[in-house]
């Protein structure tokens, strides 16, 4: 599984074609704190509304969650319904929270 650090997606971000961002954590992670442009699909509902990604499947799409647990998960089961190019962030929001953006809610 590939992975990138946040400091590498946020150079990333900052190209003119940036990755798409995934936030795989429930809804009430998401209203607290989410990058800027990212789309929430909690990995709870991932398996029922995968569709809702189609038009994600040949895109760069970084996926997170709180540490990159759970976005690894997703990852395994997007790439077993056909997405390519898909990037775990290493340390999940939390460390973006370190590495990037210190006034980032922290939970």
């Amino acid at each position: 599984m590939k992975s990138i650090s946040p400091i590498e997606l946020a150079a990333r971000l900052l190209l003119p074609n940036p990755p798409l961002l995934l936030d795989v954590r429930e809804t009430e992670e998401h209203a607290f704190c989410s990058l800027a442009g990212s789309r929430l699909l909690p990995l709870s509902e991932l398996a029922a509304r995968a569709a809702e990604l189609d038009d994600w499947s040949d895109a760069t799409v970084v996926v997170y969650c709180h540490h990159g647990v759970r976005s690894g998960r997703a990852i395994g089961f997007l790439q077993a319904m056909g997405h390519t190019d898909l990037i775990n962030l290493s340390g999940g929001i939390d460390q973006w929270s370190e590495d990037v953006d210190p006034t980032l809610a922290r939970y």
